[in-house]
């Protein structure tokens, strides 16, 4: 990982709603809302900070949405820029996508999609591992680390009433093991996840606990081979 340029990634998760009630006054600052309050000035400077800033009018400030899920990703200077002007919290500051993907819901399709280049050639036994995983197809694959002392805030991925079945993936931690949880929002409870390999209904609320060193999983997403799927679901 020291050979490739990393972004970040979350940082906006009550913006985006998809936090459990008990955690929406949580001191983590949210860029989302952030973006929200931005004063006239302060957008200036912040598109500024864009790789592409001649896109954008500031008489149409609150016309654009920037981040994740939007479409205006955040440059690694804008990242910068809202963490050191006002303090936002990117609990993933180590991602690294082995296939570029831009929005969530294009995950599970391998249409199309190829591994970089440079991933094959600095990762070519993780490469080598990722492929032999019992995938059908592969439509996202990325390396989400987290610094020490850093945690990975408590969110689900998906609505579980309006998503009703589980999305594929497997998740595998190579390094130090990384303590994820389940939250329970009705017991307010947390269930850590002891494997280091796992797949998990991701429409669940969960979070990863802080430690004094770095760590890191891969995932990777895509449509499972029947046989296995049956495996897994039969017991």
């Amino acid at each position: 990982m020291p050979n490739v340029e990393v972004s970040y990634t979350g940082g906006s998760h009550r913006w985006l709603d998809i936090v459990p009630p008990s955690h929406k006054d949580s001191p983590y600052i949210d860029y989302g809302q952030v973006l929200e309050q931005l004063s006239p000035e302060d957008f200036l400077r912040f598109v500024e900070h864009s790789d592409t800033p001649y896109r954008y009018n500031p008489g149409d400030q609150h016309a654009y949405r920037f981040g994740e899920e939007q479409d205006h990703p955040l440059s690694r200077r804008q990242m910068l820029f809202l963490k050191y002007k006002f303090g936002v919290y990117f609990p993933w500051k180590v991602f690294y996508q082995f296939i570029p993907v831009e929005y969530w819901d294009q995950k599970a399709s391998g249409e199309g999609k190829f591994i970089k280049r440079q991933a094959r050639r600095l990762f070519p036994k993780t490469v080598a591992f990722i492929e032999s995983l019992p995938f059908k197809e592969i439509g996202r694959c990325n390396i989400m680390g987290l610094e020490a002392n850093d945690l990975g805030t408590v969110h689900r991925d998906g609505d579980p009433n309006v998503k009703h079945e589980v999305d594929h993936f497997i998740t595998f931690c190579p390094g130090r093991a990384k303590r994820l949880f389940l939250w329970d929002e009705t017991l307010r409870k947390k269930t850590h996840v002891e494997s280091r390999v796992y797949w998990f209904n991701d429409s669940d609320y969960h979070g990863v606990e802080a430690d004094p060193y770095f760590r890191y999983s891969i995932r990777v997403d895509g449509i499972f081979e029947d046989d296995f799927l049956d495996s897994v679901t039969s017991h």
